[in-house]
């Protein structure tokens, strides 16, 4: 978009800034067409462009009417896939990472603004001039987050929140790490990445990136048969542990592997539960989130473990004694591409223990 086009859909920043003052009301949708003919050429792959484009986006109509030209992106995941489409040019701004970029991405990532280690405040994010906002979690594209998608759409910012957390969520649940009425899979961050590379027209790339994280996951999943083993996701926490329920990010690691998640009894994606209940169930390893960041007991990898060697109830679990320690980064963890990351990590510490056939 080019800055005319920019400067007379904006207006002022000041007008930008009264709205938000105001607390933009939500947003009203006009009668924009279904979004299945651009789902579909996206999911299929074609080089054809069509705008404005409709994308049906967690139960809102968002209407793109050009290829983004400054987009900000407002978690992690979100970022590595626009990264990762050779988009940094059409980047303003990036915020909320919990770990440092894949490799990969790192010299592209440099070129584009980092807005905030943790959530930037609307004011901030609006004085990039956006003119498309993305984020992987309710929780930053919601409420109590940075803004919610319709006080942006009221502002002329066409807000995209990833599939991957309303997908598959009851109405209580989306926005959190709530329930899940179905579990998670690939397909919903390949969706991810279809319905961004067709917003940016990149259609292509999508195709390409998609291909390359398929081939990936099946290369991983295709080595191990660990039909014996029980695995726990530690993420943070030493008092009263997060660990993963069935149907997350974690949920798609364990079942390419074959492996069990002890505590898959619960649709909750990350339930607090007791240290006894993880003794209870003893898993055969544990998988361990290496948080970069250090905002409560457990974040870090070093933490985690003395934690476990000296507390005389994790110190019993079969794997603290057998030193089966699966250390995965928290992106990892996240429903994203990183989730491809998680697969290969512990399929090779599997192997490299001979468990699984």
């Amino acid at each position: 978009m080019n800055n005319s086009i920019f400067t007379a859909r904006w207006g002022r920043k000041s007008v930008l800034r009264f709205g938000v003052a105001l607390g933009a009301a939500a947003l009203i949708v006009s009668g924009c067409s279904s979004s299945d003919e651009a789902t579909a050429e996206a999911e299929q792959g074609t080089a054809t462009s069509a705008y404005p484009l409709t994308v049906e986006n967690c139960g809102r109509t968002l209407t793109i009417d050009a290829p983004p030209q400054r987009a900000v992106s407002l978690n992690q995941g979100s970022t590595e896939i626009l990264l990762s489409l050779g988009l940094a040019d059409r980047m303003v701004g990036t915020a909320t990472w919990t770990d440092p970029v894949r490799d990969n991405l790192a010299e592209e990532n440099a070129k584009v603004p980092r807005l905030a280690d943790n959530q930037p405040s609307l004011e901030v994010v609006l004085d990039t001039e956006p003119d498309f906002v993305s984020a992987s979690f309710g929780g930053t594209l919601g409420p109590g987050g940075v803004a919610e998608p319709a006080q942006l759409e009221q502002l002329g910012v066409p807000a995209y929140l990833s599939p991957t957390d309303c997908d598959g969520k009851d109405d209580n649940s989306v926005n959190s790490d709530g329930n899940r009425t179905e579990p998670l899979t690939m397909d919903a961050v390949y969706k991810e990445i279809r319905e961004l590379a067709a917003i940016f027209d990149v259609r292509d790339r999508g195709e390409g990136f998609v291909d390359e994280l398929r081939q990936r996951y099946d290369a991983a999943a295709g080595e191990i048969d660990a039909a014996d083993v029980s695995l726990a996701f530690w993420f943070a926490d030493t008092s009263t542990p997060y660990v993963a329920g069935c149907c997350g990010s974690s949920g798609i690691i364990t079942d390419s592997v074959g492996a069990k998640n002890v505590f898959d009894d619960t649709t909750n994606e990350w339930p607090q539960v007791s240290w006894e209940a993880v003794l209870d169930r003893d898993p055969t390893a544990l998988v361990l989130g290496d948080l970069s960041r250090r905002s409560i007991a457990g974040d870090a990898l070093d933490s985690k473990i003395e934690f476990l060697e000296s507390n005389p109830v994790t110190r019993r679990l079969s794997a603290v004694q057998d030193k089966r320690y699966i250390v995965v980064n928290g992106a990892d963890m996240n429903p994203s591409i990183r989730t491809v990351d998680g697969i290969e990590k512990v399929a090779d510490a599997l192997r490299e223990w001979n468990l699984g056939s």
